[in-house]
């Protein structure tokens, strides 16, 4: 096998491990002194067995039986270090019956679903880092203990992608990943050359880069949109006339294989909030932004993107905890 379909099949093999027994998954395919980065209340973790025991455990023993049902699964080299680290990426939700409680969010015994990304550094047969971003808010909206106000944008379960062909187990031409990494790269020079203020022109610059039926699929509080017109309307203008003083911080992955790729960063950038994102009122602070992206290209643009942003992290760093707001737990 190639060294993509070594290090696929490793993470593979994590993943079924992990339903089985945690402790031992994270014994058996990761680093002892594994990096794991995950959302608030999280965060970050230097101790493969601290996150089986304080992430894994409770949330199997919440969600049950857990299923793991993958929409994405591809990997490549990284941009950001001219290709050194071997990065495996997915994204998918985590189903169960909700039959505990979990971080406060009260048990509905019903089927759901908690969507998730996740980027996988492999080196020498081992997970070394690993991002792991899941959307909470949208979990608790299943539970009927919405954080946040009305949505500029639609609230759903979202699927994957429209062609149904997201998971590569096997390589894939390397050029047709070329093709996606160009694609991301010149979307994220568009929106690094908007400087503020007018975003009259906004629409002529996501046709550049997107086709015009894009779906932008948004974490929870914000929603999902579909067609430039619509996301430029529902979230994109919105979210630009809200934030002043950018600071790109960077990624930390960025891959691409085949038609998909994505990248994370820890945190990708911050902003100072001068007021109405997600209907809240201006702090003139500034906040972290920790983000998963997700991407389908197709033709030489873009039409899907998937999106994990910690809105728990941010919030509380502008003096709000929506996660202790909404269900009284520290």
């Amino acid at each position: 096998m190639s060294e993509f379909e070594d290090a696929k099949s490793l993470v593979r093999a994590y993943y079924d491990a992990l339903k089985q027994d945690p402790e031992a998954a994270m014994s058996t395919y990761c680093a002892p002194d594994l990096v794991w980065q995950g959302f608030h209340p999280f965060d970050d973790f230097s101790n493969a067995q601290e996150v089986a025991t304080h992430f894994w455990k409770p949330l199997q023993a919440a969600l049950r039986p857990m299923q793991r049902r993958l929409d994405l699964f591809f990997a490549g080299r990284n941009f950001i270090d001219d290709g050194a680290s071997l990065w495996v990426a997915s994204m998918g939700h985590l189903m169960g019956l909700f039959d505990g409680a979990w971080l406060g969010i009260r048990p509905t015994r019903k089927i759901a679903m908690l969507r998730y990304a996740a980027f996988h550094k492999v080196e020498d047969g081992r997970i070394t880092h690993e991002a792991m971003y899941f959307d909470i808010p949208h979990l608790m909206q299943q539970a009927g203990q919405n954080p946040f106000g009305p949505q500029t944008a639609a609230t759903l379960v979202q699927p994957g992608p429209l062609t149904h062909d997201g998971l590569y187990f096997q390589d894939v031409d390397p050029a047709e990943g070329a093709k996606t990494m160009a694609a991301i790269n010149a979307m994220i020079s568009d929106i690094a050359g908007w400087t503020g203020g007018d975003i009259s022109g906004l629409e002529d610059e996501l046709r550049r880069t997107w086709n015009e039926d894009m779906i932008w699929w948004g974490p929870a509080g914000i929603g999902a949109t579909y067609t430039i017109e619509r996301y430029a309307k529902q979230h994109a203008g919105p979210f630009r006339m809200a934030f002043r003083d950018r600071k790109f911080i960077g990624h930390v992955a960025k891959i691409a294989e085949g038609s998909y790729g994505g990248f994370f960063g820890r945190p990708n950038l911050s902003l100072r909030h001068e007021g109405g994102f997600m209907g809240m009122p201006a702090t003139g602070q500034f906040g972290d932004m920790r983000v998963i992206d997700m991407y389908r290209r197709d033709g030489d643009k873009l039409s899907e993107n998937w999106i994990f942003i910690d809105l728990l992290h941010f919030w509380k760093m502008q003096g709000v905890d929506i996660l202790k707001r909404a269900t009284g737990v520290q």
